[in-house]
């Protein structure tokens, strides 16, 4: 059983940052591929970022170059520095384990935390 909480979130204006944390519970994280989502209202829910247990990343080209996502094993917490926000970046994000089958699926996410950004 994984718990995954996310932190971080809130409102900021457009050219700011936000770095969202997201707290894992359970033993198995360090050797989990991990990924954070984004969902915002009437769109669909896109993959942000993934970082696999050896430090490997993936970007969705929305964010490449302003996102980082990072994770840090001894803190069982994974995190995304977001920096040069725009609207459009405003959704809930929430972060997810993730196994690859030629796919990403998710087995566990959490509750997500709200990210707004004004123009």
């Amino acid at each position: 059983q994984v718990q995954l909480v996310e932190s971080g979130g809130g409102l900021v204006q457009a050219g700011g940052s936000l770095r969202l944390s997201c707290a894992a519970s359970g033993s198995i994280f360090s050797i989990s591929t991990m990924g954070w989502y984004r969902q915002a209202p009437g769109k669909q829910r896109e993959l942000v970022a993934t970082i696999t247990s050896g430090g490997r990343t993936t970007y969705a080209d929305s964010v490449k170059g302003r996102v980082t996502i990072s994770r840090d094993n001894a803190k069982n917490t994974l995190y995304l520095q977001m920096n040069s926000l725009k609207p459009e970046d405003t959704a809930l994000y929430y972060c997810a384990r993730l196994t690859y089958s030629g796919i990403y699926l998710t087995d566990y996410w959490g509750q997500g935390t709200q990210v707004t950004v004004s123009s």
